[in-house]
């Protein structure tokens, strides 16, 4: 694309955005829990591929949610950090049994005021 006087303007601005998108993306998917640059394949054939595509796409679902969801944002601003919302999250599917998805945003907005039910281990 040819520079010129007329067009300066827009061409930088243009290139200033792509790059503040991308650096803003590539922080918070390197830095704030998803740990893009851990080279998951270690020599398998198409694995870190596939698993950095998976990241990303758990990414933009996050994002889908922060924008959509309103038990998502109220989760979200309970803890400071992504990363915090993400062991809270982790450590309620290694804790209970999550019926679905509703509950489970519903004890990481308010943990004090939700009850889960843990099983019986008697009924067993």
């Amino acid at each position: 694309m040819p520079l010129s006087a007329d067009n300066a303007y827009e061409i930088a601005r243009a290139g200033r955005t792509r790059w503040k998108v991308e650096n803003e993306l590539f922080n918070v998917i390197k830095n704030k829990g998803y740990n893009l640059e851990h080279s998951y394949g270690h020599g398998k054939q198409y694995l870190c591929s596939t698993l950095g595509g998976l990241m990303l796409l758990a990414f933009l679902i996050d994002e889908i949610q922060e924008l959509a969801c309103r038990l998502f944002q109220a989760a979200r601003g309970t803890y400071h950090a992504r990363i915090v919302l993400w062991e809270k999250l982790r450590a309620l599917f290694f804790t209970f049994d999550i019926k679905n998805w509703e509950s489970l945003m519903r004890a990481l907005a308010n943990p004090s005021a939700f009850r889960m039910d843990l099983p019986d281990p008697t009924s067993g």
